[in-house]
């Protein structure tokens, strides 16, 4: 797992996106604006989130209607993925901070 057996050191979802490699990183040139995807760090945690984005751009119509709304916005269907899988990884780390303050918990009362 990315998080690996301390997720304490995961300060913020922003450091926890950084380790997945889903953090954005300027890439504009001359009057283009842009972003994209950082390409670096934890490979296997960043194909796990792209097969969960994958699944739900499938079966969830609430993500198909956020990628259809993004390709209006402008973006292309690529950036659109990206800021899907941060939005996953955002969910991700909630879930990582919420079960890393109860096993402190549950290990504070041994």
């Amino acid at each position: 797992m990315a998080a690996g057996d301390n997720p304490e050191r995961l300060r913020s979802e922003a450091s926890f996106a950084a380790l997945c490699g889903v953090n954005s990183v300027e890439a504009s040139s001359g009057k283009t604006q842009r972003r994209r995807l950082n390409r670096g760090r934890n490979r296997q945690a960043n194909s796990a989130l792209y097969t969960v984005v994958l699944a739900r751009l499938r079966w969830d119509s609430r993500t198909r209607g956020y990628i259809d709304r993004r390709i209006a916005e402008g973006k292309t269907r690529r950036e659109a993925l990206r800021c899907l899988k941060r939005y996953v990884a955002r969910e991700i780390h909630r879930l990582i901070a919420s079960s890393n303050t109860g096993s402190e918990t549950h290990s504070l009362a041994a």
